[in-house]
């Protein structure tokens, strides 16, 4: 991993991921959590005000050392308890039909092997449980999708493996075992179109 990968971008997507717009989305995406969840893509702990006082134990899935450290100061701030609990979620190292809820906010688009990352989440849920996502990803937009195919390459390397053109709702509910409830699509305001096209909802396993 390069400097910029390891040092520089965590301190990078803090802010950026910080803004007011964003901070709005987790409170939405957060809202409805119980019990022990999954956070899948924990980062820099930008998740942890909007946890609902129902949810009673995070496991932090997250592969920066960085991000964590960053993250210390906010999870010190609330009365959740939070247990780094892997480095990836393509293999979580967690119990079968376990948790009550998986999280992930702007992190599917940087697994490499989703498919994989889906199967694991799937596999640590109870019957029934919630996966409560925001996720960018391909837009419908045929102009804006071209878009998106130029620019990915590069924005893979700037941005820890970020693709644009992923169908996340599609790629949830064809991993098998998810149905999807609830879902918003919509172009997030003040960001450019070709990176701003946002899927945000919940699916259960079924």
């Amino acid at each position: 991993m390069s400097f910029y990968e390891e040092i520089v971008l965590p301190r990078l997507q803090d802010k950026v991921m910080s803004r007011k717009g964003v901070r709005e989305v987790r409170s939405r995406v957060c809202a409805g959590l119980t019990g022990e969840v999954v956070e899948v893509g924990f980062g820099t702990g930008l998740n942890v005000r909007y946890y609902p006082v129902e949810v009673t134990k995070v496991f932090a899935v997250e592969p920066s050392s960085v991000c964590m450290q960053i993250a210390e100061p906010r999870i010190a701030r609330v009365e959740t308890e939070v247990e780094l609990a892997g480095l990836t979620g393509e293999h979580l190292d967690l119990p079968s039909s376990t948790f009550d809820a998986v999280l992930s906010t702007w992190t599917l688009c940087t697994i490499p092997n989703l498919d994989a990352a889906l199967e694991e989440l799937r596999r640590v849920l109870k019957p029934g449980g919630s996966f409560h996502f925001v996720e960018h990803g391909h837009a419908p937009d045929a102009k804006v999708a071209r878009w998106q195919q130029r620019i990915e390459p590069l924005n893979k390397r700037l941005a820890g493996g970020c693709h644009l053109t992923r169908r996340i709702p599609e790629l949830i509910e064809q991993s098998g075992g998810f149905k999807i409830e609830h879902l918003d699509s919509y172009y997030f305001k003040g960001e450019p179109k070709p990176f701003g096209y946002t899927y945000e909802g919940r699916a259960t396993k079924i």
